[in-house]
């Protein structure tokens, strides 16, 4: 499994946790997802099927058709771990988690880092 990993600073951490799953969860309806997702493209772009949200206060997880994401709030920092199993997916999950958290966080002008973890290949 391939691994790529960020810790986004934010006082906020959080509510964006809360509302990163609670957006996955709500595209994970067929009545949302059928409407969200644009038609299909043969490039393979469009919105991910997503198979499980689970969240708390402090943790969610993410499974996506791509893969999965794991977040942990903290005092100050939001911290993202991304898995899949090859180079594209694992691309297409950190798109879309930068894209989201940089819509939710315009205010904060969130910056998201990735990184592989050392011995990742």
């Amino acid at each position: 499994m391939l691994t790529a990993e960020a810790d986004i600073r934010t006082e906020h951490a959080a509510s964006y946790l809360a509302r990163l799953c609670g957006h996955l969860g709500k595209m994970g309806t067929a009545t949302h997802r059928l409407r969200h997702q644009s038609p299909a493209r043969a490039d393979g772009d469009g919105p991910p099927e997503v198979r499980r949200v689970e969240c708390s206060e402090t943790e969610g997880t993410v499974s996506l058709e791509w893969g999965q994401w794991t977040m942990r709030a903290f005092p100050g920092l939001l911290a993202v771990r991304a898995e899949a199993a090859d180079e594209e997916s694992l691309r297409r999950i950190q798109d879309l988690l930068t894209a989201r958290l940089q819509k939710f966080g315009r205010r904060e002008h969130l910056t998201v880092t990735w990184r592989r973890p050392a011995g990742d290949t």
